[in-house]
């Protein structure tokens, strides 16, 4: 059988950074499943158009329910990478930890959930395993939306209610709820010229405006407690607010203004109206209005039985939240979903990212104990 630090130096290998195509490592996990009981199926895209991307969905056992797994294999880039003597693509142990680009988001936690399901005879399970690798998680969460419209697999997940696990690195702690990630770009046309010129109309002037409207929504959602939410740490939507003219000399006026707007509402507030808002703020101004992100909160009730069996295989006392989102955002339909995974979210997109072995031997043996817990 495959040793978990073995499979994930694998995976490590194939060099899946978002803008490029992860078709390779795909086709590898395609052809790895199979050999351990899995049925396969692929939902395939472009993103951006050319670029081949493929989500890996698979099912071991009969029937329906058990265990869902929701992770993915596209990584953040590596430019900057720190450590001189192997490159991010090069999986190398020093100390006790595994170094490389994806081996803390998420290769490790992947490896650590197939290594364990590679265990299990399917002879044995009276309720199925399922598994779901997904590309373009770190740029949006494309192809967990591409899996949740298309895939008949997952389908048979929301029907049996499967218990599902996103592999997120967690340190191990079980997490009930992360927050949703909403956004959109308001842009401003004018018309380039030479700035000596009064033939131009300067972009940034019409956004200016808007910008002000969005600075007091902005500071309304750091007091409002209708955008607050103790649970979570820190409280608020974290709204980031970003602005680019993309205009390539100081002496040109600039033709486009972008201002792009990022947030993470927590469960029971209504993004959709804070959208809406600015939407018609944007139309007000006069500006062109595009949604590139609408993903929900996640929220598991705390005291469910599948947290609080997790907590006892764990050997945790409480669960906890996490501020940031994840491919669950397109998973809600799954009633009983968790965040649960080895490593730490302090490791993943650092310039010497790194796993701990000792977290993927517990991985391992943790994600075993579940699907003996849920599957057999």
């Amino acid at each position: 059988m495959i040793q978990t630090v073995d499979l994930v130096s694998e995976l490590i290998r194939f060099e899946s950074t978002s803008s490029l195509s992860n078709a390779e490592v795909s086709s590898y996990l395609a052809d790895l499943l199979p050999q351990w009981g899995f049925e396969v199926e692929l939902i395939e895209y472009e993103s951006p158009p050319g670029v081949r991307k493929v989500n890996v969905v698979g099912k071991k056992g009969k029937g329906r329910g058990g265990i869902a797994y929701f992770g993915h294999s596209d990584v953040v880039p590596a430019d900057n990478w720190k450590l001189y003597d192997h490159g991010p693509w090069q999986p190398t142990i020093k100390g006790g930890r595994l170094y490389g680009r994806g081996s803390c988001d998420m290769k490790g936690s992947v490896a650590s959930f197939l290594t364990a399901s590679s265990a299990i005879p399917a002879a044995s399970m009276n309720a199925p395993i399922y598994v779901t690798i997904t590309a373009d998680e770190e740029v949006g969460f494309l192809g967990a939306e591409q899996v949740q419209k298309r895939s008949y697999l997952f389908r048979e997940m929301v029907c049996g209610q499967s218990r599902g696990i996103i592999g997120e690195p967690t340190e191990l702690e079980v997490v009930y709820a992360h927050k949703g990630a909403y956004g959109f770009r308001a842009t401003a046309r004018g018309c380039a010229a030479h700035s000596s010129t009064n033939r131009g109309i300067n972009a940034n002037l019409a956004m200016i405006p808007f910008l002000a409207e969005m600075k007091r929504i902005h500071d309304e959602t750091l007091k409002d407690p209708a955008w607050l939410d103790p649970e979570f740490d820190p409280p608020g939507i974290s709204m980031n607010i970003g602005i680019n003219d993309h205009t390539r000399a100081v002496n040109i006026t600039p033709p486009q203004s972008i201002c792009t707007v990022y947030f993470r509402p927590m469960p029971g507030m209504n993004p959709e109206g804070l959208m809406s808002r600015c939407q018609k703020l944007a139309e007000d101004h006069g500006l062109e209005y595009e949604v590139f992100s609408r993903g929900p909160a996640i929220h598991v009730d705390p005291n469910s039985d599948f947290v609080r069996s997790t907590l006892s295989l764990a050997g945790r006392n409480e669960a906890r939240t996490v501020p940031y989102g994840t491919d669950g955002v397109y998973f809600g339909e799954l009633n009983s979903l968790i965040i649960l995974g080895p490593g730490s979210i302090d490791q993943a997109h650092t310039a010497d990212e790194y796993i701990e072995l000792e977290q993927l031997r517990k991985g391992t043996e943790l994600f075993q104990r579940m699907i003996h817990a849920n599957c057999l």
